[in-house]
């Protein structure tokens, strides 16, 4: 292929590659990693420093979520609102793992399918510590299992992962239209999850925590600082959800700023700590690494080796969508499993677009950024294995998913690390059965 005639794009590959190596064998910290392949690829002059924070900007909105989120948490560390709760959903399941795992597994499945995974998690970790804490137990398998149901249950409505959102906007499909053709695919997967528990979390499955009158008590601090920071993050909650139906449009990223700045200002007024102590504890680590690797990514796009790709899918699929349908799901599913799905689908969309107008499958009009109407629906089973394939396929590895390196960030700021290896323990399976599911509900759509 031509493409291996090109220098800069063979560096641009064996960068990414050697990158996802050393993060799977923990050979250094994944943000290191990470900045030092980005450097590379400046170093070596596939892109310029500049091209470099460019690709950085097209991602501005994930960013400004993330930082927004952090900080909004972060503020109201001092009321202890977080180590409350966490003893109340003890008391709740009655000292019962089953419970508990399953009472995980409805929250967050609830709280994402408004909000996005990355931010479900942002916001629910941080209760997971004190919880294990409280009953004795490591809460590294909480947060993994947490991440799996927010990943999976992002496919619950259009809203609920960056990945469903960004391939729902490129076809023009409603939230009601996604609610009645796609929401039972992602049902199915979180009860894929519950089917697992009894067997990935089978330790915790059988515990019974019977000294419910020894866990500790903790109290509220500040409540009347927590009465006005419950309606900021009220604020932020409904706006997350409305805010890109008004007139003039509010991003998420914007009011999650917003939400970020009235938080630091009621810290700072109230005196309950100070804005530099907050900002100090920003996880700017995992941030960092988001960074990277949309300059990682940009490397592959600029050298043309993503697209590339367009014209071997063109080769292997044909005009055949049934089978286009089920090779995407697994394909997508697995490269997944290394590329962070929101760089995955942002790539990949144009260039599934592409091959459908080579392929004669419809217009040249659907390449247009401003295209808003319908796409073929022969055509439309290929998009939504893309989603299945690029949401559930994060399950797999670490860096699967901006909700797994969310969580890891949160539990190393606890004092534990989320190895490679230990979540691949958990996801990889749990990937492999939700993908098999994916493919057999994409086939039952083809027969409806």
């Amino acid at each position: 292929m031509e493409i291996l005639n090109n220098i800069e794009a063979v560096i641009a590959t064996l960068t990414f590659l050697a990158v996802i190596l050393v993060i799977a064998f923990e050979q250094l910290h994944l943000t290191v990693a990470s900045l030092l392949g980005a450097l590379i690829l400046v170093f070596t002059h596939v892109m310029t420093l500049k091209e470099a924070i460019d690709y950085i900007s097209y991602s501005y909105a994930t960013l400004a979520l993330f930082f927004g989120v952090m900080v909004l948490v972060r503020s109201f560390e001092p009321t202890k609102i977080f180590d409350y709760l966490a003893t109340q959903i003890i008391l709740f399941a009655k000292g019962s793992g089953k419970l508990l795992l399953i009472g995980i597994v409805v929250v967050t499945s609830l709280v994402c399918s408004v909000l996005p995974n990355a931010t479900t998690v942002m916001l629910l970790a941080p209760l997971i510590p004190p919880i294990a804490q409280d009953i004795g137990i490591d809460f590294v398998p909480l947060l993994i299992l947490m991440v799996l149901v927010s990943n999976s249950a992002g496919l619950l409505t259009l809203v609920g992962d960056p990945a469903t959102f960004i391939v729902g906007d490129a076809i023009n499909i409603s939230f009601l239209e996604y609610l009645q053709r796609l929401s039972l695919g992602g049902l199915l997967s979180v009860i894929v999850i519950c089917l697992m528990l009894p067997i990935l979390f089978r330790k915790l499955w059988r515990t019974q925590y019977k000294h419910l009158e020894d866990l500790p008590h903790p109290q509220i601090n500040h409540p009347r600082v927590l009465v006005v920071g419950g309606i900021i993050v009220a604020f932020v909650l409904v706006f997350f959800v409305i805010g890109e139906s008004f007139p003039v449009p509010i991003s998420p990223a914007a009011v999650a700023l917003l939400g970020a700045t009235l938080a630091l200002l009621l810290a700072h007024q109230s005196k309950i700590d100070t804005v530099s102590n907050i900002l100090r504890d920003v996880d700017w680590s995992t941030l960092i690494f988001f960074m990277s690797v949309f300059v990682l990514i940009g490397g592959l796009e600029k050298t043309g080796v993503i697209s590339s790709l367009s014209g071997v899918l063109s080769l292997i699929i044909g005009q055949n969508i049934f089978l286009g349908s089920l090779l995407l799901v697994f394909s997508i599913g697995l490269i997944s499993n290394l590329v962070p799905n929101i760089p995955l689908v942002v790539g990949m969309v144009p260039l599934l677009k592409q091959y459908i107008v080579t392929a004669g499958l419809a217009g040249p009009e659907v390449l247009a950024s401003d295209f808003s109407g319908a796409l073929p629906p022969i055509v439309l089973p290929l998009f939504y294995a893309m989603m299945f394939g690029a949401t559930l396929g994060g399950n797999g590895t670490l860096v699967g998913a901006s909700a797994n390196i969310v969580a890891a960030g949160i539990s190393e700021q606890h004092g534990r690390k989320i190895s490679f290896k230990t979540f691949f323990k958990y996801g990889f399976p749990v990937m492999i059965l939700q993908l098999i599911v994916a493919a057999m509900y994409i086939m039952a759509s083809f027969v409806i």
